[in-house]
């Protein structure tokens, strides 16, 4: 059918002629849902079936010191292009729970639920989510942690302060053990949160889980079909995986790159949380060419949920291209 301008205008005219609303009060049948649903996706790679779920998301002002090399006039540009609202930031948060047809395994576990109750439900999902998703923390194998910030590690307990996988091996990154561990690395410790991260990892892992982990090396497979590869920068044991399984492969970022509207999109800006900033942007742009040139899929623990996709060039930075979404597994 020919819709030419003047039919168009015509055809405007008349609505604005005859009101679609009527004038008396109109009611809803049902009161608005006051809950999102249960955030959780699967999909597979080769046999094994990766399970994303979400941890929340935490929104904050942007602060002057985010972005540690960019001014944040720039930041904000870099949100508005991205159709986000300046001024302030959201981060997500989405562990994993993958079924490699053998073994059930975590790759972190989130805030944990002391956030869930700070946070009125924000953040600290990942239990309740995973319980949505019809995966019941027993049957969890292994968890396996990529570094020890808050946000991977603290969900390893339950609220009640026992293991939140009560059957699992928990598996850490050697390196990173030894480094949270090391006396003399804390007494180097200056800024606050850095002191406070000492302080909390310790009570976590030594009193709580009793330092019942086993340390693991990169290079090696720590699960079945699960490689562990070095990706220091973001601190100093950080790990990022490939999942693989016939001829697919995952790879699985860890926090190579925080929110892609930033930090893919400029390789070379430093994260506020980055704990060596020159190193993390040098393990970056090391992984994201190879993402490029494999055309490899990556899932990012703080990418938007459900947290997936591709990577292209784009100019001097790059570019995720998100996963099509599938109502079949």
């Amino acid at each position: 059918m020919d819709l030419s301008r003047r039919h168009a205008l015509a055809g405007a005219a008349a609505l604005a002629a005859s009101p679609l609303l009527t004038t008396g009060s109109a009611r809803a049948s049902a009161p608005p849902a006051d809950k999102q649903a249960p955030s959780f996706y699967r999909y597979k790679v080769g046999d094994a079936q990766v399970n994303a779920i979400s941890d929340g998301a935490n929104t904050f002002p942007l602060a002057d010191t985010f972005v540690l090399n960019a001014k944040k006039d720039e930041v904000n540009a870099a949100l508005d292009k991205a159709f986000l609202p300046k001024d302030k930031m959201t981060i997500h948060f989405a562990p994993l729970v993958i079924n490699t047809g053998g073994k059930l395994v975590v790759i972190d576990t989130g805030n944990g639920p002391g956030a869930l109750a700070a946070t009125k439900g924000n953040v600290g999902q990942f239990a309740n989510n995973m319980a949505a998703a019809g995966i019941d923390a027993k049957n969890v194998d292994m968890v396996m942690i990529s570094h020890f910030h808050g946000d991977h590690v603290n969900g390893l307990l339950a609220a009640d302060g026992t293991p939140a996988f009560p059957n699992a091996e928990i598996l850490v990154p050697a390196a990173e053990w030894k480094y949270w561990n090391d006396d003399g690395e804390m007494a180097k410790a200056a800024s606050d949160r850095m002191k406070g991260l000492f302080a909390s990892n310790r009570k976590l892992f030594n009193d709580g889980l009793k330092k019942k982990v086993t340390p693991y090396e990169w290079g090696k497979d720590v699960a079945p079909g699960l490689l562990a590869v070095e990706s220091v920068g973001h601190t100093p044991g950080h790990t990022s995986f490939v999942l693989s399984s016939g001829s697919d492969k995952l790879f699985i970022q860890s926090d190579v790159t925080n929110h892609p509207s930033l930090f893919v999109a400029n390789p070379g800006w430093h994260l506020m949380f980055d704990q060596d900033p020159a190193q993390a942007e040098t393990t970056r742009r090391k992984v994201y060419d190879m993402l490029v040139a494999d055309k490899m899929r990556v899932q990012g623990f703080h990418y938007p949920f459900p947290a997936n996709g591709y990577v292209e060039k784009d100019g001097s930075g790059y570019r995720l291209v998100p996963a099509p979404w599938s109502p079949v597994i």
